[in-house]
């Protein structure tokens, strides 16, 4: 089993790159938080990899690679611990994990569905199958770095907010729209009804 491969760079695009190690070039599948921490082709780079084998009868092994041991440990309980995920799919979700670690744990553990739709992408079903299958792991994955979005998850995680952003969507705003409205009208004063936030949202809007 390869643990890393250590050697030269040798190309990169926005999935794969090539990496000379011992006269051999590797074909590595990365994310996008790899990608974009990457030196320039020619560099020495250390890359983590986790194998993956395809096929019937040990077929074809591809290899999944990682900056870090952090990317590769979030990538290995998804595809580990997610029920129907394969090495590919659980690349998918890292490359929307990798926006940033530490809400996404954040989110998994508060079970916050709607901060793991509207920040990283999931689809409901997704985001409460994630959240199923990691809720009681997640917290043995050590993260690196602070939370991006840790005022956003505070209106996300109440029901307040999501029923006036549905109000406003109903009225004919655009999803987009109503969410910086509510959020920007929840933030600036949190002891409102309803009824308040819908109409401070509206005036952040522009249209009352």
């Amino acid at each position: 089993m390869i643990e890393y491969i250590n050697g030269t760079l040798d190309s990169k695009t926005s999935g794969e790159i090539i990496v000379e190690a011992g006269g051999i070039g590797y074909k590595v599948f990365i994310p996008v938080s790899t990608f974009s921490n990457l030196p320039e082709p020619g560099s020495s780079v250390k890359i983590y990899i986790v194998e993956a084998v395809a096929g019937m009868y040990g077929g074809v092994i591809s290899l999944y690679g990682f900056l870090t041991k952090e990317e590769r440990d979030m990538y290995l309980l998804i595809k580990d611990e997610v029920p129907g995920t394969g090495a590919k799919k659980a690349m998918e979700y890292t490359d929307k994990v990798s926006k940033s670690f530490a809400d996404f744990k954040t989110a998994v553990m508060a079970k916050n569905a709607v901060m793991l739709n509207d920040i990283f992408g999931f689809t409901k079903k997704t985001a409460d199958k994630l959240i199923a299958a990691l809720k009681d792991k997640i917290t043995e994955v050590n993260v690196s770095g602070g939370e991006k979005w840790h005022e956003t998850a505070k209106s996300l995680i109440n029901p307040m907010v999501s029923e006036a952003v549905l109000a406003l969507i109903s009225l004919g705003y655009k999803e987009s729209e109503a969410k910086n409205a509510v959020n920007a009208a929840y933030a600036d004063s949190e002891n409102i009804t309803i009824e308040e936030l819908i109409k401070k949202s509206l005036k952040y809007i522009g249209n009352i």
